[in-house]
């Protein structure tokens, strides 16, 4: 009876018989009206008002069920007037351009900064792209003062390197790497060496996970160079790149040089502007410790220590609270860690490690953690172990774990 329906009759004989609802449809109609049964049946003399209160908690006009709908309603058209007061803003100074519109500029670029490495791309992309093309505009507008100049150049370098970032992401190198050169462009008329070096980095990285590591290897190798006197973290993350694109061409003993000097280079580190936006701009600690670990898994290597090392990587992007937390980052150390237990011959070790990845929902499957889990795919098929059946039911898991990713944003 929980889902029984009201015969047109019994309705009629309600409206125009007054007789009352059965017990199984009352709770339904108190619910939806927001009076009590015997309310909402009372007589109310002809041409005057009832004057009834309404249940609390209930609603007299809107039912409770339809509260989630007119919120989410709400916080629509809520979020269409502020993009009409923004463009109002942006488009106010027709003269010159403002200080509120640099403050709100100002704002945006560090929401999206900070969103990045924690949300689903296709919840920012539209924002990031309107943000871009709205910072775009003041340049191109000739409104901008010499003083304001270097700052909207930062921007439009900060925000094209997050496009172009969101590209590779989706899969499309070639649209990926021709952002980053407007990046690195507005980079340099920005005269900002940090963000020319990541525009580097960020090169290398998309070669990485295209499978070019010699071409992975020379980005991050110029960005170093151009890195080698600044105290910001950019110059450590540029050795990583350096030192994973090594591992992928098999070259060891480059690996643990590179990974050594950026070791020694943390305790030297002076954070800078890029590393007090934070998101992908900043390099971590923890972040640190994956590359590193991420190299040696990338070299085949496995054993006790290292996978204690991996543990600890995972560990520290164990808690979303953090600052430094991202949802790739910690789906890419979890790959890692699975990886180094396949090569120390634990395969129960390595599916438990990247059982997380295979969970996540498809919005968070970008590039970076598709190949990564591919990568495990692997070393399965290599591993002595590949005909147990704990193998062979990871490896079709992983098989179709890239198959769908319609939540990523698309064109």
């Amino acid at each position: 009876m929980t889902n029984a329906e009201p015969a047109p009759k019994t309705i009629e004989g309600w409206i125009y018989e007054g007789r009352k609802p059965q017990r199984v449809f009352r709770p339904v109609i108190v619910e939806m009206l927001g009076h009590s049964i015997e309310t909402l049946w009372t007589d109310v003399p002809e041409g005057s008002k009832p004057n009834f209160v309404p249940l609390a908690g209930a609603s007299p006009t809107h039912p409770r069920v339809d509260t989630d709908v007119d919120l989410n309603e709400m916080k629509r058209t809520g979020a269409m007037a502020v993009r009409r007061a923004k463009d109002f803003l942006l488009g106010k100074d027709r003269e010159a351009v403002g200080d509120d519109t640099l403050g709100l500029l100002d704002d945006e670029v560090q929401r999206l900064v900070v969103a990045y490495p924690r949300e689903p791309l296709s919840t920012i992309w539209e924002d990031l792209l309107e943000t871009q093309n709205q910072v775009f505009c003041l340049l191109e507008g000739g409104r901008v003062r010499p003083s304001q100049l270097r700052d909207l150049n930062v921007k439009a370098a900060v925000l094209s390197f997050l496009v172009a970032k969101g590209f590779n992401d989706m899969e499309i190198p070639h649209q990926a790497l021709t952002m980053t050169r407007v990046a690195a462009a507005c980079a340099r008329d920005a005269e900002h060496p940090g963000l020319i070096a990541l525009t580097d980095g960020l090169k290398s990285l998309i070669a990485y996970w295209a499978d070019k590591p010699s071409d992975a290897y020379h980005y991050a190798a110029q960005g170093a160079e151009t890195a080698a006197n600044l105290h910001g973290t950019v110059g450590l993350w540029l050795l990583g790149l350096q030192a994973r694109a090594a591992a992928v061409l098999g070259d060891a003993d480059t690996v643990l040089a590179l990974n050594q000097q950026a070791d020694d280079r943390r305790e030297r580190v002076v954070p800078d502007d890029l590393d007090q936006l934070g998101g992908l701009l900043t390099y971590p600690a923890e972040k640190q410790l994956y590359y590193a670990v991420e190299s040696e898994a990338l070299l085949g290597h496995g054993g006790a220590q290292l996978a204690a090392q991996a543990e600890t990587a995972v560990q520290g992007f164990s808690d979303p609270t953090s600052r430094s937390w991202a949802f790739g980052d910690l789906a890419g150390s979890q790959c890692d860690l699975a990886l180094i237990r396949l090569f120390g011959g634990n395969v129960e070790g390595a599916a438990e490690a990247i059982r997380p990845v295979l969970d996540l929902p498809v919005s968070h499957r970008n590039n970076g953690i598709v190949v990564s889990a591919l990568r495990v795919r692997q070393a399965l098929t290599r591993s002595p172990a590949h005909d147990a059946a704990a193998a062979r039911d990871l490896c079709a898991e992983i098989e179709v774990f890239p198959a769908s990713r319609p939540a990523l944003p698309r064109g």
